[in-house]
């Protein structure tokens, strides 16, 4: 499916010389969105196939939880000692974050040069910019040696630009839900076709808990292609237990896995889907690996700010941030919430222009005390104030801004919860100076 979608203006999302050299990309195809494996394969046939050179690859798709999915397989593979590559999209604050090479950060003088390489031997063929960005990664973990590679789908699965990857060790299913109708289809069952297309023959699969329309054809893929397939809720079992701890079980055995170190309930469900995806890659992961569970680290998922913004608030105030945007990221966030109620809840929200903003804040709007929506300066595609406020009932206040807001709040100790967009959690970041690293 090849949808056009209007082209954004990339100073809304690159900076720099990096911005530079993707808005010539731009100009090359201005379609912000065009799924398709050709164009890349070209160029990576170009570059002399760096998918080709990986080390194992466990790739991630689904709509939600893949970042925190991606986080904590990475953390822990690095408490095993492996070196780990990790892609990632979008970026919050700066386009390095989507590229972690043997556990570091490309540098922008990495990156830069990386992506002047493949202008010029692109030679101005048409190709997208996340193809181009893909590209670069798959050329930097090709040259850097490590022990895993982690790719986190950016759009469906079976036309994403990190589908070239032939044979994965593992491919990975988080939860499916309606999202990005306009490109991968108006209904569950079609969504999750284009998400089961990273399915490799042979290559075990696991999945999360599914509704049943994606379930049923997430199955049907693993099987037409004689994938092993782990499901949470059949081949895999867990329970969360009183004091957060994880009692786990899967085809290899039992584990006692310690409370997830990310805020929500369902990062139990992440952390489940990480270590199972680990076991059935075969990857040798000792058992005092899963630690890695307790200290994981992903920005903009129920992280808790004490920066700039945070000191506006009064004494014994919490600032929180969560870039969770579509109906289950909203149930999933409601969960959360319902433990909150010791204390006054002040949600401030600001969403993309594509989003399902009433199926978003149907189940958040109930726990707050006050809602408040916003469009910040710089937000990408931010849906205005008043398409918001329509989407609450008429319950939500204009803000029109969290720096109009946060003066404003009193009483005592509450939290502030930020939700509704990646593209406003970066904004967020910056404003409060909490840089991703």
């Amino acid at each position: 499916m090849t949808t056009q979608a209007a082209p954004a203006k990339l100073s809304d999302e690159y900076e720099g010389r990096t911005g530079a050299i993707l808005a010539r990309v731009q100009a090359l195809y201005p379609k912000l969105i065009d799924l398709s494996l050709a164009r890349l394969e070209a160029l990576l046939g170009k570059l002399g196939h760096p998918e080709r050179q990986l080390p194992p690859v466990i790739h991630v798709a689904g709509t939600n939880g893949k970042g925190s999915t991606c986080a904590t397989l990475r953390a822990i593979a690095e408490e095993a000692g492996l070196a780990v590559h990790v892609m990632t999209s979008p970026h919050l604050v700066d386009v390095t974050e989507r590229f972690r090479l043997a556990g570091k950060l490309v540098s922008e003088e990495t990156l830069v040069a990386t992506l002047e390489e493949i202008e010029q031997i692109n030679d101005g063929a048409p190709i997208t910019v996340f193809e181009v960005l893909t590209a670069a990664g798959l050329l930097l973990f090709a040259r850097t040696p490590a022990d895993l590679a982690i790719l986190e789908v950016g759009l469906g699965g079976r036309l994403d630009a990190t589908n070239v990857v032939a044979r994965p060790a593992c491919c990975v299913i988080t939860p499916v839900d309606l999202d990005h109708q306009a490109f991968l289809g108006e209904t569950l069952a079609l969504i999750a076709a284009e998400k089961a297309g990273i399915i490799k023959q042979g290559v075990p699969v696991v999945i999360a808990r599914q509704q049943a329309q994606a379930r049923d054809v997430i199955v049907a893929s693993a099987a037409a292609l004689d994938a092993p397939l782990w499901q949470v809720g059949g081949e895999i079992d867990f329970t969360r237990l009183t004091d957060g701890s994880i009692a786990y079980q899967d085809p290899l055995g039992n584990l006692a896995l310690p409370a997830p170190s990310l805020e929500g309930r369902h990062q139990a469900d992440n952390a489940v889907l990480a270590v199972a995806a680990l076991r059935a890659s075969g990857l040798e992961i000792p058992g005092r690996a899963w630690a890695g569970i307790a200290h994981t680290q992903w920005p903009a998922r129920m992280q808790r700010l004490g920066g700039r913004l945070a000191a506006q608030l009064p004494q014994g105030w919490e600032l929180w941030l969560d870039g969770g945007h579509n109906p289950n990221a909203g149930e999933a966030l409601s969960a959360t919430l319902a433990a909150w109620h010791d204390k006054p809840l002040h949600v401030i929200v600001g969403m993309k222009q594509s989003k399902d903003a009433s199926g978003f804040l149907r189940p958040v709007q109930g726990h707050a005390t006050t809602l408040h929506a916003v469009s910040e300066e710089g937000q990408h595609l931010a849906l205005p104030v008043e398409e918001i406020i329509r989407a609450s009932g008429g319950v939500a206040l204009s803000g029109p801004t969290i720096a109009s807001i946060l003066p404003r709040l009193a009483g005592p100790p509450a939290r502030v919860l930020i939700c509704g967009s990646l593209y406003l959690a970066g904004v967020v970041l910056r404003q409060d100076g909490t840089i991703p690293r």
